[in-house]
This record gives structure tokens, sequence and C-alpha cells, in this order.
């Protein structure tokens, strides 16, 4: 069995419309798909999830990709069961609806094999429509002024497996209490801005007249500050 340098894990639930995407974009990397894994966790799934990561699988071959089903709900104990699975030291968490820029995997596995060992990613909108836009370049403008880290990240799996992994009681702001904790523990977190994920924005749209980006923005201020990380998401 080949060596595998970069584990990219994805939480998926009731993902049937995006997975597939998501899984394109890892199997597009400049990475060689040898150096490369895909874990999709199927979190409590009640649509074709699993059986779209199954088709892709068979499309694929030169690509190593795992389905695990996690019957117990929660994105961070998603997380965890995927990272737990990993073969590469390096673990990219990519949500279901987004993808990568097809250098990121490369990029990463740079900034590791450099004496880096975790790091939040620069994440933009996929879309065309410039107030999403406009949002998620607003929220990225506002981490690197404050040197927030949240949001997508990749960490060595030694680290996090050492560090207890997601607090699994939280359903929001995950990313951001992981990280934190890293620093607290006097690890150098960094910031990938040389790379990217274009993540949905389709929580901007779920309330009329644009109410969406509203709410979203006051929901990820508060969870920075942690408050509301437990609530449904």
């Amino acid at each position: 069995m080949p060596e595998i340098d970069v584990s990219v894990v994805i939480p998926a639930y009731d993902e049937e419309d995006f997975v597939r995407v998501a899984l394109d974009s890892v199997a597009s990397q400049t990475l060689p798909a040898s150096q490369l894994e895909v874990i999709v966790v199927a979190n409590g799934c009640t649509d074709r999830t699993p059986e779209v990561v199954c088709a892709f699988a068979a499309e694929a071959p030169g690509l190593a990709v795992r389905l695990i089903e996690e019957p117990q709900s929660g994105v961070s104990r998603a997380k965890n069961t995927g990272a737990e699975a990993a073969r590469g030291e390096v673990v990219i968490f990519l949500d279901a609806d987004s993808r990568m820029a097809p250098d990121l995997a490369e990029k990463i596995l740079e900034r590791s094999r450099g004496g880096e060992r975790a790091a939040s990613i620069w994440m933009k909108a996929d879309s065309p429509d410039l107030l999403d836009r406009g949002f998620f370049n607003l929220i990225e403008y506002g981490k690197r002024l404050v040197r927030v880290r949240a949001n997508m990240l990749w960490c060595s799996r030694s680290l996090l497996l050492s560090t207890g992994g997601f607090d699994e009681s939280l359903q929001h702001a995950e990313d951001r209490e992981l990280l934190s904790r890293f620093k607290r523990r006097g690890v150098v977190v960094g910031h990938v801005t040389e790379s990217w994920i274009a993540t949905s924005p389709r929580r901007l749209h779920r309330l009329p007249f644009r109410l969406g980006l509203l709410t979203t923005l006051g929901r990820w201020g508060l969870g920075n500050f942690g408050i509301g990380r437990r609530w449904s998401y």
C-alpha cells in the first residue's frame, strides 16, 4: 500500500447535491494522487450521499477514497472519526459543500515539511454574486487583521490526536476552539494565504431580502467569542 502524505476528511450530512464537487476538487490536486486519500464521513445521512461517494470512487481508481458511516450526529464527531482513520500525517478538513484550490494539498504539504503543524485556510465564496463574495472577503480581511484562526483548517494528525481532537459537544465554531487550544499549548498556528477553499454561500440565502448575511455574521461573531457554540447550526 503506498504511503499517504495528505488525508482530506469530509464530514457529510445529507450532502448528495454538493459532495461530488468536493471530491472532484480532491481528485484534481497537483499533488500526485498516490500521496493523497479522501475520507468521507457520512454522518447519519438519510439521502444518497453514500451512493454518490461510492460512484465517485469507482470512477477515480487512482485516488484512495474511503466512506465511513458514523451514525452518531455531530460535525465534531464526524471530523474526529475521519482523523482517527486517516493515514496521512497532514489532515485537511473540507466541508462537503466546498472545493479545494488545485494546489492546496501541495502547498500545505510544503508548509508541513517546513515545520508548521496547524493553520487556518483562506476561505472564499464559491459564487459570482457580489454580496456573497464581499461577505467572505470581509470575513477574511477581519481574520487577517486581528489574526483570528478559524473556519477551514489543516493540522498534523499526531497533534490533533494528542490534543483530544475536536470538542464533540460543539455544533459550531469547533474549528476556532481547536485552533485556540493548539495555541494555548504553545503551537504556532498559521494561516494559508497562498491557496484557498471555496465554499457554498447557501447559508447567506436562507432568509428573504438577504437577511442571511446578517444572521450568519452575527452567529459567526458570537461563536468567535464562545457564545452559542452548542446551539444547533
